[in-house]
């Protein structure tokens, strides 16, 4: 079980390899500039058909201007969920 934090744009091949090595049981967390990925049907369906447990930091979604609509399983947390987080999965791996 590992925690995939991405800050790096959806546009960068990063944030391509990061979904192709999501594994069952995984979480996957979209900080920064990788919550722009929810705005783009074609990525929310990619990161939507991951077997991981999906999340983004409310207070990023929000700066970016995207508000707080239904993003399909992606769930919005703040920092203190995050925090959390990191207890929850034993290992955790930053893509940027």
């Amino acid at each position: 079980m590992i925690l995939h934090t991405i800050s790096v744009s959806p546009a960068s091949a990063t944030f391509l390899d990061c979904l192709r090595l999501i594994d069952a049981g995984d979480g996957l967390l979209l900080l920064e500039d990788a919550v722009y990925a929810l705005r783009d049907s074609t990525l929310l369906d990619a990161i939507n058909d991951t077997d991981a447990q999906l999340y983004a930091l409310a207070d990023h979604t929000l700066a970016a201007g995207l508000g707080e609509v239904d993003y399909g399983e992606v769930r919005m947390i703040d920092m203190q969920q995050f925090v959390a987080l990191t207890v929850q999965y034993p290992r955790q791996l930053a893509w940027y």
